[in-house]
């Protein structure tokens, strides 16, 4: 790629992708409220309009969507007759967890020894942010950006309120496009150039079950007394066979992958599964995580061992979460699931739910013309590689708004989380290698697209 201008190009800006990156991870833009501050998010949406308005973006906006959050818009005009590219990434980052299991600290963006940038946000997905910024220097530094861009950072995806989702639907043509591209994806490997062609939508609830007007001395009451912890725990356990397989009155569990394999050992790695601790469900492990149904269970409310007392609870809370592969409505899904946890609530206990979020799979057509510029591309920023197709666990609501909003739109999904990114986990990174190959990618896809 040396003699390549466009990859000569992002190679030179790679230092200020680093102390942009490093600026963005700062940020504590989490969308939970009750626990970070607004003023974290808020400061980020600003850093994003802002370097928007560097790259010369017209009609740059916060967007006050419907679940009280920001996302970011800009418009880059290209040639006239050019076709339409909206670029996606989010902003936003999921909570850092036990930021006592962090080797560094999860806000400021730290390299270490293995050459990779730990952080927040690092790969998922604020630098699906710096990565769309790459590609577009490289195209201005060489004869130009030839298509019209369309720019949005979403400030709420990690918390699946669907906030961008219900904006997009009330203004039906800011975000229309000839194609998109989604950063917040990832390779199957580091190295591996991947497109995502599928993604399993989910659903999440809070379950709460209450049993007693409150707890009582597990001496005195306990053996006859009906323990709310005790009966979620059963509620939760139904959710799964022995062998762990998520098992929902109703769902279909048996659905196969065609595509890409994943090796058992290779995930083992991947996940960091303890040895002698086995995997859990049955068929291939692309099966289990592209095209059945998996559920969670986020977190519980009880009390901590540190601290309790010989009580019977009276009350407890479980966060519930369920991805559903293509085919399978989210909706439904929901329905069932929802009908699941109250027949199998124990002993007439009283149980309540409360819909947090949902969203539905999607699906891509990989062979419209935009998938074909995207593996030229790729050849090129990744020489001796072929594009490869995987399904992502994961979800993104807004693919199938912007499916829905605009059929005739081309939707591709790459991105800087593959495996070892350990995106939601404690101490994410991002490989600068992959962000360097992807902004190459990204820039070398708009010039292919542009001429297709």
């Amino acid at each position: 790629m040396s003699s390549n201008p466009v990859a000569e190009t992002v190679a030179s800006l790679m230092p200020r992708a680093r102390a942009e990156l490093t600026e963005l991870v700062a940020f504590r833009s989490v969308a939970d409220f009750e626990q970070f501050p607004r003023s974290e998010s808020e400061a980020a949406a600003n850093w994003v309009a802002d370097a928007l308005r560097a790259e010369g973006f017209q009609d740059v906006a916060l967007l006050d969507t419907p679940d009280g959050t920001q996302s970011v818009y800009g418009y880059l005009p290209g040639p006239e007759g050019a076709k339409t590219v909206l670029l996606y990434a989010h902003y936003d980052v999921q909570p850092p967890l036990d930021e006592a299991g962090w080797q560094t600290p999860p806000f400021e963006l730290t390299e270490r020894e293995d050459g990779r940038w730990y952080g927040r946000g690092a790969a998922d997905c604020k630098g699906g942010l710096i990565m769309h910024l790459l590609a577009l220097r490289a195209l201005k530094a060489d004869g130009g950006i030839p298509v019209h861009v369309k720019f949005i950072a979403e400030g709420s995806e990690e918390q699946g309120t669907g906030g961008l989702e219900r904006y997009a639907e009330a203004h039906p043509g800011l975000l229309d496009a000839n194609a998109v591209v989604i950063g917040d994806a990832g390779n199957f490997r580091t190295g591996l150039p991947t497109v995502t062609a599928t993604l399993r939508g989910m659903t999440m609830m809070r379950v709460r079950i209450d049993t007693l007007e409150g707890n009582l001395h597990s001496g005195q009451f306990g053996g006859a007394a009906p323990d709310a912890l005790a009966a979620l725990i059963r509620v939760l356990d139904s959710l799964r066979a022995k062998d762990g397989s998520t098992t929902i009155d109703g769902l279909t569990p048996d659905a196969s992958w065609e595509g890409l394999a994943y090796d058992e050992e290779q995930f083992r790695k991947d996940a960091k599964v303890l040895d002698g601790v086995e995997l859990i469900g049955d068929g291939t492990v692309a099966d289990r995580i592209w095209a059945r149904p998996a559920v969670t269970v986020l977190g519980i409310d009880c009390p901590p061992v540190v601290g309790a007392t010989p009580s019977v609870q009276a009350s407890a809370r479980a966060l519930v979460s369920l991805r559903v592969p293509p085919g399978i409505d989210a909706a439904e899904a929901n329905k069932l699931l929802r009908a699941h946890i109250e027949a199998h609530t124990p002993w007439g206990a009283r149980v309540s739910i409360e819909q947090v979020g949902q969203g539905q799979p999607f699906s891509a057509d990989t062979t419209s013309p935009a998938y074909a510029a995207m593996a030229e591309a790729m050849a090129v920023a990744y020489p001796g590689q072929e594009m490869q197709y995987a399904g992502q666990g994961g979800s993104i609501p807004l693919c199938n708004t912007l499916a829905s909003l605009y059929p005739h739109a081309e939707i591709l999904l790459i991105g800087l989380s593959e495996p070892a990114a350990q995106i939601h986990a404690v101490n994410e990174s991002v490989s600068p290698q992959e962000l360097e190959r992807l902004s190459i990618t990204e820039a070398l896809f708009l010039r292919n697209y542009a001429a297709s």
